[in-house]
């Protein structure tokens, strides 16, 4: 089974996709995790990329979508993925439809999950991060058990910039910009799964599963 992950940040992609990895046994595949091994392994890919990063510039959509498609060639891919941050943009939803023809694949199913912004506010806001180790905390849902510290190693809990009000906001822009066009692109192609993202996690995840059963 071939997924595509979409949904802004907050919406808890990254949760699901760990449960649909245990579910399908596919792997998940996101942008950065694919940069980084193709810069660590050298491929031909990973070196035009190491050249963008090294000099401080994004790295252009032709070597992300050469670097989606060695990755997709993998053997580990072989009976499906899940593609998660990836497409942002319809361009690179339009290369991906090459590159996946290329190899005579296709996607089966676009997961597409929503919150309204108050929730990825509340969500995303309400990170806390430990100073000493990285456990992450959240001041609603998984709290420490002294506040301010951290339940491992005791060390402080701050919150950090990318969980701050302003700069989700700007992401959640970059989202309506950018990636959200993704969702009517999808519907048109009959491929759309429309999956409401609040609730508990396992609940989502069957309301997931019922979506790309009756597929």
């Amino acid at each position: 089974m071939n997924l595509i992950l979409l949904g802004p940040p907050g919406v808890g992609k990254g949760t699901q996709a760990k449960l649909l990895i245990d579910r399908f046994g596919i792997p998940q595949i996101s942008t950065g995790d694919m940069l980084r091994a193709a810069v660590k392994g050298l491929t031909p890919m990973g070196m035009k990329a190491k050249e963008f990063m090294d000099a401080g510039a994004l790295v252009p959509d032709s070597v992300v979508i050469g670097i989606v498609q060695e990755r997709l060639g993998q053997d580990d891919c072989a009976r499906g993925f899940i593609l998660d941050g990836f497409p942002r943009t319809v361009a690179q939803a339009d290369a991906l439809s090459e590159v996946l023809s290329g190899l005579s694949r296709s996607i089966d199913a676009v997961v597409s999950l929503s919150v309204d912004k108050d929730e990825v506010l509340k969500r995303l806001t309400g990170r806390r991060a430990c100073h000493g180790c990285g456990a992450v905390y959240h001041l609603e849902f998984a709290p420490p058990k002294a506040s301010g510290r951290c339940d491992a190693c005791g060390g402080e809990l701050y919150q950090r910039d990318d969980d701050k009000e302003a700069t989700i906001l700007r992401r959640l822009e970059v989202y309506d910009e950018q990636t959200a066009p993704l969702i009517s692109y999808y519907e048109a192609a009959g491929l759309l799964r429309a999956v409401p993202g609040a609730g508990s996690v396992e609940g989502i995840h069957e309301a997931i599963v019922a979506a790309l059963k009756a597929s």
